[in-house]
């Protein structure tokens, strides 16, 4: 079964790197990863911030860890490259780090490229996201009016915004206090989370999820705040 560790700004801290080396369940030295960048790619800035993340460039350390190889596993060109090409080397990876950027585009191209199929039939990988890539697995998307602005006028892509994959059974809303980002206080996510049927973790920049056989933990070196359900989830 597919482990989770859903960060808000990647391995930002000592605490976070070791709960990586747990759920790898072995020395980052002898993993093998690929990293998904397409969130990114929405942001007038996102060629270069795309870059950046395969680069190991960027703030959010995850490509520049030490991995024993480092792969690109790009989403939209999945659809038009055979299947038993692109699937191996999925399930040959020990973690896949799944990038920021928009939760609308990322979950339009992991549904159409195949891969939101394809991870729940995968065993003991480490799913690791960043902001947008560990919203991406919840079943509420909390970027969703956010993520909007970004898609082209009319795609199909805009159906259903509010919803993710919901490979996993809460939801989460990073950047916690963000000093950049002033709709991430606590009394915002706060209202957001009282409509949604499910549990939601506000998390900030140093703060993640682990999930391991469908129980989640907290680690943290910073906030965090986990609100129970208001209401009931929908049949």
């Amino acid at each position: 079964m597919m482990k989770f560790l859903l960060t808000s700004a990647g391995i930002s801290n000592p605490s976070i790197a070791a709960a990586l080396v747990e759920l790898l369940g072995k020395p980052i030295a002898e993993c093998n990863a690929l990293i998904i960048p397409t969130a990114i790619y929405p942001f007038p800035v996102g060629p270069e911030l795309g870059w950046k993340a395969i680069a190991g460039k960027g703030p959010n350390r995850a490509v520049e860890l030490g991995w024993k190889s480092v792969g690109v596993l790009e989403l939209t060109a999945l659809p038009t490259i055979r299947r038993e090409n692109w699937i191996p080397a999925v399930k040959n990876a020990d973690v896949l780090l799944v990038w920021g950027g928009d939760v609308l585009y990322l979950t339009y191209w992991m549904r159409k490229s195949g891969l939101a199929d394809l991870l729940p039939t995968l065993t003991g990988t480490v799913y690791v996201g960043v902001s947008a890539g560990s919203i991406a697995v919840t079943p509420y998307n909390c970027d969703a009016e956010w993520d909007l602005q970004f898609m082209p006028d009319g795609h199909e892509m805009a159906e259903g915004a509010e919803r993710a994959l919901g490979l996993v059974d809460f939801t989460l809303y990073p950047h916690l206090d963000h000093p950049d980002m002033p709709d991430t206080t606590l009394h915002n996510i706060g209202k957001w989370a009282a409509g949604i049927p499910v549990p939601t973790y506000a998390l900030d920049d140093q703060s993640a999820i682990t999930v391991v056989d469908g129980v989640h933990g907290v680690v943290s070196e910073g906030n965090w705040r986990r609100f129970e359900p208001a209401i009931q989830p929908r049949p």
